[in-house]
């Protein structure tokens, strides 16, 4: 066994038309650092993916020191705790990476299960103080907060010194994300006479792509879907939008919003799960109500009415977001991975 090898357990999909995830980068962050990563599983088939990730376990186990495992809330939550309940049965070490947004909601559907998985762990990572509160809240101790990275110097920052209603989304379409709430939002200003636009960049995931286009068509609304991009397009084409708006239902600490933060778009989304952990209102961002166009509307004409706010919003942004750079996250893992 290598004291600096691990197994990273989750959906590597991103070569199968999927968003990259966790797993595509922070994988290669850690081997950049020397750390040997195996991962499990880029199948697309949910039953292989799931057979695949059992037999990384059984098939590396005697190879790395530690397990990596992407939790979430839904079906994948049921992945976590089979790798894990395997590899309790092998005496491995195993950390999971808490990333759904509405896991304290499966904390309380499955205490047994979750009680489990996440006591034997070596450590409960969670990118964002929403999740450490609501671990702790349930008996959970053995947590690290570790936040999800970007490599700053990617990122050119934009001040954007007159903001036009040219308006960004980037997530997978899924409906815990309400891309519809998106094209609301749009709807809303066209009938006050703004010549707005809206781009949202992403995948299909559950059918909801295919009711925006559906909607976009019927109420001939000045949308424009690129499907997924590749990290380096999104970011180009992020130089000629103004604003980025969130409308998910659930989130933790969504990486498209610190991307956009740390461009310096003013960022306005929803004020759900870990987003206010992340956005202070009016000072990095502007939080609203979830399910709510009009107050969405109204920021957007704030942000457009208001130069000075638009200003303060995205410099304070992008200074928070240096906390979030991989050169200050890495330290943090080398500590827990060490340990």
């Amino acid at each position: 066994m290598e004291k600096r090898s691990l197994l990273y357990v989750g959906n590597k999909l991103s070569t199968k038309g999927v968003t990259a995830s966790t797993i595509d980068s922070l994988s290669t962050l850690l081997e950049e650092e020397d750390y040997k990563v195996y991962t499990a599983s880029s199948f697309k088939n949910k039953l292989l993916r799931f057979l695949d990730m059992l037999w990384a376990v059984l098939r590396y186990s005697k190879k790395v020191s530690v397990v990596l495992i992407d939790t979430y809330s839904t079906q994948n939550f049921y992945y976590a705790v089979a790798v894990a309940k395997l590899c309790r049965m092998l005496g491995l070490d195993y950390i999971p990476i808490l990333h759904g947004g509405n896991l304290p909601d499966r904390l309380k559907k499955s205490p047994v299960l979750s009680r489990k998985l996440f006591k034997n762990a070596k450590s409960n990572v969670s990118p964002s103080m929403y999740l450490i509160e609501a671990f702790k809240s349930h008996g959970f101790d053995n947590l690290t907060h570790i936040p999800n990275s970007i490599e700053l110097e990617n990122y050119p920052f934009l001040l954007r010194k007159e903001l036009q209603p040219k308006l960004l989304w980037v997530r997978s379409f899924t409906e815990i994300y309400n891309p519809l709430l998106a094209l609301d939002v749009v709807e809303l200003l066209q009938k006050k006479g703004i010549d707005v636009s809206l781009t949202m960049v992403g995948p299909e995931k559950d059918g909801s792509l295919e009711k925006c286009e559906k909607e976009v068509e019927k109420r001939n609304l000045p949308v424009t879907f690129t499907g997924k991009l590749k990290k380096s397009e999104w970011l180009l084409l992020s130089e000629d939008h103004d604003i980025f708006i969130n409308t998910t239902n659930f989130d933790n600490t969504p990486v498209s919003v610190i991307e956009a933060m740390a461009l310096g778009l003013p960022v306005i989304s929803t004020n759900v799960g870990g987003i206010p952990h992340l956005i202070s209102d009016k000072q990095t961002g502007i939080l609203v109500p979830p399910n709510d166009s009009a107050a969405i509307e109204k920021a957007i004409n704030q942000l457009l009415n208001e130069p000075d706010l638009g200003l303060t919003i995205s410099k304070n942004a992008r200074k928070s977001i240096e906390t979030f750079d991989w050169q200050k996250v890495k330290v943090r893992w080398h500590v827990l991975l060490n340990e």
